[in-house]
């Protein structure tokens, strides 16, 4: 099975070798993803090398194939997130608490405007929104200017991406596990490195329950 930025990959050369007849060049796939630097696309590309979904043509510059397209139902979403959409009819008005830091923890959450959700992302309990700052979490689809929709919520299990108040002053957003009487926060970047705090410095303040891209 793919992860949605091997599938977005492959369809970004799949298209560019239907269009020119030539691969495109690793920055033109790292801008494409919007990722942060061209180790992510050399991770990218080996994975689908593994699983025979393209193959690297010996004595060539930038010589990419493409062996085979996925099925729709080999492709994997993100853990926790719902469809980045960009539209919708029937929408409910949330909260709107400003920037969440995908990153170094930023100040607390601030500013309750609302802010228009499509009622289709939403499942049952409280929800909010907070605009993502950062590149951390890049890795799991949420990228820098991102909606991210939060369910209020004061407790997590491993794996789950969450927001978390640290000493009740700062708010990051970040895949939680816990270590003993420790709370680990992980990045989805390889240039960072995971916070670790004892659990009585940490507060879940919510659960990734969507995204919204607005571009």
């Amino acid at each position: 099975m793919l992860t949605l930025k091997q599938r977005e990959l492959l369809q970004f050369i799949h298209d560019r070798l239907g269009e020119t007849g030539v691969s495109p060049s690793f920055d033109e796939m790292r801008e494409a993803l919007e990722l942060k630097s061209k180790s992510g696309v050399h991770r990218l590309i080996s994975a689908l090398e593994e699983r025979q979904f393209i193959r690297r043509l010996p004595n060539r510059a930038r010589a990419l194939e493409v062996l085979r397209m996925p099925e729709a139902s080999s492709v994997v979403s993100p853990p926790a997130l719902r469809p980045v959409i960009q539209a919708a009819n029937d929408t409910v008005e949330i909260p709107l608490h400003g920037r969440i830091a995908a990153g170094t923890p930023i100040e607390a959450l601030q500013g309750t405007e609302g802010f228009a959700v499509p009622a289709a992302l939403l499942g049952p309990g409280e929800h909010y929104a907070l605009e993502v700052s950062g590149d951390s979490m890049i890795e799991e689809g949420i990228l820098d200017g991102d909606f991210a929709l939060i369910r209020k919520v004061d407790s997590a299990r491993d794996g789950e991406i969450v927001v978390a108040l640290i000493d009740d002053a700062e708010a990051t957003l970040k895949t939680y596990r816990r270590e003993g009487r420790m709370i680990r926060l992980d990045p989805a970047n390889r240039t960072y490195e995971a916070q670790r705090y004892d659990e009585n410095r940490v507060q879940i303040q919510g659960r990734l329950a969507g995204l919204i891209r607005r571009y």
